[in-house]
Parts: structure tokens; sequence; C-alpha cells
């Protein structure tokens, strides 16, 4: 099953890429591979989720937004690629959790975009990754997510 057919399957679309808000690309293809800058959880040039994980923000709120952020990343990739059905398999995903000072749950904040991206590619979307802790993120937000993909 192609990975654009997948996604309207599961009820998702995947929007245009986000425009930078100061000097990068969104993403930029070396070779067969294809690194996707950090995107946060927008969704219609807004962002949905700001504060703190265990602050201002639950843990099941961060997870859904690094869920936006796993579909963010992809519609930087596509910008670059023209159709997910390129991508060879997921190679790395770093993620990034703005969050109270005692809370110690980012993997399961990051398990959002990981699950994601492993139910649209199946085994070629089982990655490497990092879920970081860091006391703040642009905008305020609460998850900020990288990725980087091998295309064919």
């Amino acid at each position: 099953m192609k990975i654009e057919d997948k996604l309207k399957e599961m009820g998702i679309s995947v929007p245009e890429a986000i425009k930078p808000i100061a000097e990068y690309i969104p993403a930029k293809k070396v070779d067969n591979l294809v690194y996707c800058s950090g995107q946060g959880p927008v969704k219609d040039g807004k962002f949905i989720y700001i504060g703190r994980v265990d602050e201002e923000v639950s843990l099941d709120d961060g997870y859904e937004a690094a869920r936006i952020c796993a579909i963010n990343c992809l519609a930087a990739i596509k910008s670059v690629i023209g159709s997910l059905d390129k991508i060879e398999e997921i190679i790395n995903l770093r993620g990034f959790v703005s969050s109270s000072l005692d809370f110690y749950r980012q993997p399961e904040v990051i398990n959002g975009a990981s699950e994601l991206i492993v139910k649209i590619f199946g085994e070629k979307g089982k990655h490497t990754r990092c879920a970081l802790g860091t006391s703040v993120l642009p905008g305020n937000i609460p998850v900020e997510l990288e990725m980087v993909v091998k295309v064919k």
C-alpha cells in the first residue's frame, strides 16, 4: 500500500511544509538522506500546545504534540522529495521535550512520534532516536522533533 493512501486510511492529512521563521530550510536532501529541521506542534499556522510538559501540558497532550511534530516532519520531507512513497526507511528521530525539572518521562512523550511512524511505515519505520529534556523551546512549545530518512 502506498504511504499516501495509508495516511488517508488512518485519517491523517499531511499539510504543506511549514515556512521557517528564521534563516534555515525545512528539509535538505544530501545524497540519499533527507534531514528535516526541527518541527513543532503546529496546525493551520498556530501552535496547538504551549507550555512545559508536566506543568501546563499533560503527558497525554505532550504525546499528541509529538505526533503532530512527526506529521510536520513528513510534510517538510515531502516538500523536498515530492512523494512520501520515496522514503525507503526512517533512520533517526531526535525529540526535545520542554518539561518541568522533575519530569523524567520524555521517552513516553516522544513515543507519540515513534509509534505513529512505525504504524505508517511498518518495519521501515523502526528508527534510532533520542528523547531529550530541555527547559524551554522556541515559542514555548512543549515538543520539537527532527527526523532523518533514507530515500530511494
